[in-house]
C-alpha cells in the first residue's frame, strides 16, 4: 500500500495546480498595478509631459511673439555652433563635478565615522545631519552669501584679527562660492547612501583582514572602500544630476564667472521669450547628464564585477 504523504501527486492535481497558479499570479500582478497606477499617472503627468513638451518645442522656431511649429533642426545646430550655449554646459558639468566630488569628500568621512565608530544613538546622529533640510534652501544660500560677502563675516574676521587691510573680493561671485554652497546643500544628501553601504559591510570580513596583517589602510582601500563604491556611486548621481541644472546658487552668489546652464535656460525662456532655442539646450542637457550617469553606472557595475 502507497504511503499517501510520499506517493506523487495525481495527474489531475498536477493540472489543477498548474491552472490556478498563473491565475493567482495574474491576480497579484493586476493588483500591484493597480496600487502602482496612482505613483504611475503622477510620473507621467509630472515628468513626462513636460519632457515631451520640451521635446515637440525643440523642433519649433520662435518668430517674435508666436511659434512656427514647423519641424526644424535650427535650435540644435544653434547650440553646437554657437559658442556661449557649449561653453556654459561644459562650465555647468565642471562645476558640478567639482560640487559632487567636494561633497563626497566631506560625506564620507562623517558616514564611516556614524557607521563604525558610533554604538550608541546612530539615529539621533541621522538626524543631526538632516537639520540644515529644516530650513528653506533659500535661506542656506543667503547665509553663505553673508558669510562670504565683502564685508561677511570672513572678511570682517580677518579684518579683526589684522590679517587683511582690505576685504578679500574673491571669495564671492565666482565658481568657488557656488561649489561651497552647493557642496553644504547637498551633504546630508550624499551622507545617507554611504552610511547605508557601510553599515551593510560584514565586520567579519575587516576581522578576517586585521588577523592576516593588513593595517587600517590595507584594510580600507581592499574591503571598505571597494564594498561602498555603490553607495559612493547612488551618492555621486543624487548630487551631480541636480547640480547640473541649478539656478538660485549661481544666481545669488556666482556671478557672471558662476553662471551655470539654468540660469541661461531661464533668461531664454523668461527674458527671451524663446522657448524653442530654451527646449533644445535643456534636450541637449538631459542627454548630457543621462550619458555621463549611463558611463558612471557601467563602469561601477564593472567595479562591483571584478570585486566579487
Amino acid at each position: 500500500m502507497e504511503n499517501p504523504i510520499t506517493s506523487p501527486p495525481e495527474p489531475r492535481t498536477l493540472a489543477l495546480v498548474s491552472k490556478g497558479r498563473p491565475r493567482r499570479w495574474r491576480n497579484r500582478n493586476n493588483n500591484a498595478y493597480i496600487l502602482l497606477s496612482p505613483t504611475l499617472f503622477l510620473l507621467v503627468g509630472v515628468m513626462c509631459l513636460p519632457v515631451g513638451m520640451l521635446v515637440a518645442y525643440s523642433f519649433w522656431t520662435q518668430n517674435f511673439t508666436q511659434i512656427d511649429t514647423t519641424f526644424t533642426l535650427a535650435n540644435y545646430a544653434a547650440v553646437f555652433e554657437k559658442e556661449i550655449y557649449l561653453k556654459i554646459l561644459l562650465r555647468s558639468i565642471a562645476i558640478s563635478l567639482g560640487v559632487t566630488a567636494t561633497t563626497i569628500l566631506l560625506a564620507y568621512p562623517i558616514a564611516y565615522f556614524i557607521a563604525f565608530r558610533v554604538t550608541r544613538q546612530k539615529m539621533l546622529w541621522l538626524i543631526l545631519i538632516t537639520v540644515p533640510f529644516w530650513t528653506s534652501y533659500l535661506l542656506r544660500v543667503f547665509a553663505w552669501k553673508v558669510i562670504l560677502g565683502y564685508n561677511g563675516v570672513i572678511n570682517s574676521a580677518l579684518i579683526w584679527l589684522g590679517l587683511i587691510d582690505a576685504p578679500l573680493e574673491f571669495l564671492l561671485y565666482n565658481p568657488m562660492a557656488v561649489v561651497i554652497t552647493l557642496a553644504h546643500a547637498w551633504a546630508p544628501v550624499a551622507i545617507l547612501p554611504i552610511f547605508v553601504s557601510l553599515e551593510k559591510i560584514d565586520r567579519s570580513l575587516l576581522e578576517a583582514a586585521t588577523d592576516l596583517g593588513d593595517t587600517r589602510f590595507e584594510r580600507f582601500m581592499h574591503i571598505t572602500l571597494p564594498l561602498t563604491v555603490p553607495g559612493v556611486t547612488a551618492s555621486f548621481l543624487l548630487v551631480f544630476i541636480p547640480t547640473v541644472g541649478d539656478y538660485v546658487t549661481p544666481q545669488l552668489v556666482g556671478g557672471p564667472d558662476g553662471m551655470m546652464i539654468g540660469n541661461l535656460m531661464y533668461t531664454l525662456f523668461f527674458r527671451v521669450n524663446n522657448w524653442p532655442m530654451g527646449s533644445a539646450l535643456a534636450i541637449v542637457m538631459i542627454f548630457a547628464i543621462t550619458a555621463m550617469g549611463a558611463a558612471i553606472w557601467m563602469a561601477t557595475a564593472r567595479a562591483r564585477g571584478k570585486v566579487q
